[in-house]
């Protein structure tokens, strides 16, 4: 492995496969979100399966944590290498000549994206550590009924949580558009689907964060 992350083609396909893994999550994760606009109960259900079934606890979800902490390490890497091979900043090398603005600033949205996702951590899945291991109530209840939908919406009450939600998302669509289309380069994906998976991968960019503001806004005006 460490022989694969010394070469820059190996650092770039190790980061590909990160980040197609993260877009996995993503989906997952909105689809979840999804429920507690559609179905308040089915939300609940899920919540208490992901957050009790052993497997996603104990497996999963530090897979998941490697996972975040790895691409977020490796982008950083990159950047880095990459300066060093040009010898100069891109934006004295008069980048927007042949790049677009979201490769040339993929450190920016990425260093954006993991600030938000600190404070996600902290809005969500701190206190859900704490209630199941420190508080010790593993029953997912409160006032006899499943918290989870009650402290979604409480966490999008505030209009500037809401707000930073919203730029995190528009900054998640950004880093996607460029991202999609570097991964695929990083994985050799180049036949006959390739314009399909480029198209979908613009979708994908555009429709996912947008369909978590919608979530964001939804929460917050209908408390």
């Amino acid at each position: 492995m460490s022989g694969i992350l010394n070469s820059s083609i190996g650092r770039k396909f190790a980061m590909a496969l990160s980040a197609f893994f993260l877009m996995i999550f993503v989906l997952q994760h909105f689809v979840i979100n999804l429920f507690s606009v559609l179905s308040p109960d089915t939300f609940n259900e899920i919540s208490h399966f992901m957050g009790t079934f052993w497997v996603i606890q104990y497996v999963i979800q530090p897979i998941l944590i490697i996972g975040v902490i790895f691409h977020f390490v490796m982008g950083f890497v990159l950047e880095i290498k990459n300066n060093k091979a040009n010898g100069v900043k891109y934006a004295k090398n008069n980048g927007a000549a042949n790049s677009t603005w979201m490769s040339r600033n993929m450190i920016w949205s990425g260093g954006f994206i993991l600030v938000f996702l600190v404070i996600h951590f902290i809005d969500f899945w701190i206190p859900e550590i704490n209630t199941k291991y420190i508080v010790g109530d593993m029953s997912g209840m409160h006032n006899g009924e499943f918290r989870y939908f009650h402290e979604l919406q409480e966490k999008f009450v505030p209009i500037w949580r809401v707000a930073l939600y919203c730029v995190g998302f528009v900054f998640l669509a950004l880093h996607l558009l460029h991202g999609f289309d570097s991964a695929f380069q990083s994985v050799g994906a180049n036949n006959k689907y390739t314009k399909g998976l480029k198209g979908f991968g613009k979708a994908y960019a555009i429709i996912i964060p947008l369909g978590f503001i919608f979530i964001a806004l939804f929460h917050h005006f209908n408390h």
